[in-house]
């Protein structure tokens, strides 16, 4: 294939549009998160400082204030670092955080990074077309 016949294939096309694909099904996987799972996350992570201010709220806010409490709730669970160094995670609640809640926002956290690697991956292909 040269390369003026690539840049009208399909497969740029597919190449272009996944990310945007990748993002709608992160979003509605987070939405799927929040609205499904969100309990049994506040009551495993019921000793933890963050869920302490903000637990009466969480889920009650509307769709993106939900869309982001998923976001952080994912950020405190895969990297704690910072949010143990900060006291926003009781050090208990992650050590007993149950393992499938665990791995439902691990999925989510690689769907955001895949998707980040390929936006890339897309930009830098366009820049040196």
């Amino acid at each position: 294939m040269t390369a003026e016949e690539f840049w009208r294939s399909w497969l740029l096309f597919w190449l272009l549009a996944g990310p945007l694909l990748l993002a709608a099904v992160n979003f509605a996987y987070s939405l799927y998160l929040s609205r499904r799972h969100l309990g049994a996350i506040k009551e495993a992570l019921k000793n933890s400082r963050y869920i302490y201010l903000w637990g009466p709220s969480l889920g009650k806010r509307g769709l993106i204030w939900s869309l982001l409490e998923i976001a952080k709730i994912t950020q405190i669970i895969i990297y704690p670092r910072s949010s143990l160094h900060i006291g926003e995670l009781d050090p208990d609640d992650l050590e007993k955080f149950p393992p499938r809640l665990r791995r439902l926002l691990k999925i989510k956290s690689i769907m955001l990074i895949v998707n980040g690697v390929w936006v890339v991956a897309v930009f830098v292909l366009l820049k040196f077309e």
